[in-house]
């Protein structure tokens, strides 16, 4: 999507609000004992009572109203009775429509007491995509993106998910520009234009490259290969000449 008028910025302001405060809202009770359904229905009721709709629900048919990962979990894990104990690495995704325009969001967390190895690739995680939002302008190219957040990466002695890529939002949940790469691509020619809209969503990981199912029946949820603990951090931004305006923040 590309924001042509006020109108439509301001309604996805509204929108990116509202998901990172469901994210918010979810993170807080997150504790040991907790299960993911019970993490998810409050998500829902943030949501449902601002008058918007899940977007995964909405779009896909997704058997929850948010995506929950735990874990060896990567992506799009399934609310249910799993229920969070101290130590676990969980991914709380929140995308939703309101209005017609959409808006996505996530973050990872870890649960106390954990291991500093998982601490620090937490706190990484969100470097990572910050690293990746610095490169956000009018005018320069898409593969900065990926490439800043894979030199950082490297540098770390991380790994990336190569295969989960940023992608263009606003008017529905995944649009042009489609398969925004988060890790260095040589393939990657386009440009970012003045207003275009698109997610910001690296993967980091302590040795996964790859996310795929695990062939077990679930068609949603996605594994790390090779398995390795990791984290998703993700913002909504429109292009500007001035940089990223990041419509996923909660204040």
């Amino acid at each position: 999507m590309i924001v042509s008028n006020e109108t439509e910025l301001d309604k996805l302001k509204a929108i990116g609000r509202l998901c990172a405060h469901t994210v918010n809202t979810m993170a807080k009770a997150l504790e040991p004992g907790i299960t993911t359904a019970e993490l998810d229905l409050i998500g829902r009721k943030v949501l449902e009572d601002a008058g918007a709709q899940s977007a995964p629900e909405f779009c896909y048919q997704f058997p929850g109203a948010t995506c929950i990962s735990v874990n060896e979990e990567v992506a799009h894990g399934i609310p249910g009775d799993r229920v969070i104990r101290a130590g676990d690495l969980v991914n709380i995704d929140v995308s939703a429509v309101k209005d017609g325009f959409f808006g996505d969001t996530g973050s990872s967390f870890a649960v106390p007491p954990v291991k500093r190895e998982i601490e620090r690739l937490v706190r990484d995680g969100r470097r990572a995509l910050w690293t990746g939002l610095q490169q956000v302008k009018t005018g320069k190219p898409i593969a900065s993106i990926g490439n800043a957040i894979g030199t950082f990466a490297a540098k770390n002695r991380y790994t990336l998910i190569t295969n989960l890529a940023s992608h263009g939002v606003g008017r529905s949940l995944h649009e042009e520009p489609t398969e925004v790469p988060t890790w260095p691509d040589a393939d990657e020619s386009r440009v970012m234009e003045e207003g275009m809209v698109f997610t910001v969503e690296p993967f980091l990981s302590l040795g996964a490259n790859w996310a795929e199912d695990a062939g077990n029946g679930d068609p949603w949820t996605l594994y790390g290969d090779p398995k390795a603990p990791t984290v998703q951090f993700e913002h909504t931004i429109v292009v500007t000449r001035n940089g990223p305006l990041i419509l996923t923040l909660a204040d």
